[in-house]
């Protein structure tokens, strides 16, 4: 029922549908709350899981999901927010790794082989591939960003960044940072 992602209305295509029933989900799981951290954590864990478990990404694990949130503190620092899969880095200067590159341009980045991005940080040498979507406030402003690794190359597509970003943008319009 999430017929509001731009560029998936009236489409067949399985991915297209997964990504409309995930942010039917998402937005269940936000809906009454805005705790930033309740909020990063669920949808997480929702997406690391529907990823792992729809077969549209058969051939196309995902290893890691989670969030980089900005600290308060240091502007230009991200730091761990709510994630699934193995421990990662703490910390990430914006404009270093494909991170700090989304939240540094506010552009959702996806990289087909990690290995080939200049400056990729590798927390887990399992990564192949890589998309970063910017959690962007209306004005303009980044609280953070939302990044999925696949222990392949090639695991991601357009599908994948326009389904990311809508629920980025939900993430962003149902929590306080």
């Amino acid at each position: 029922m999430a017929s509001f992602i731009p560029g998936f209305n009236n489409t067949l295509n399985p991915k297209a549908k997964f990504y409309m029933e995930l942010a039917g989900q998402c937005a269940a799981l936000l809906a009454g709350q805005r705790n930033a951290v309740t909020n990063t954590a669920n949808i997480s864990s929702l997406v690391y899981h529907s990823m792992l478990e729809t077969p549209v990404r058969q051939g196309k694990p995902v290893n890691w999901a989670g969030f980089y949130l900005c600290d308060r503190a240091k502007p230009d620092l991200l730091v761990l927010g709510p994630f699934q899969g193995k421990p990662a880095c703490t910390e990430i200067k914006f404009g270093r790794g494909v991170c700090g590159t989304a939240a540094s341009s506010a552009a959702s980045v996806v990289v087909k082989d990690v290995h080939e991005f200049p400056g990729h940080i590798a927390c887990d040498s399992a990564s192949q591939s890589e998309i970063v979507v910017p959690l962007k406030a209306a004005d303009g402003s980044i609280h953070g960003v939302i990044d999925i690794d696949s222990s392949e190359v090639d695991a991601f597509d357009d599908y994948d960044r326009i389904g990311l970003e809508a629920i980025a943008n939900m993430v962003v319009e149902a929590s306080d940072f």
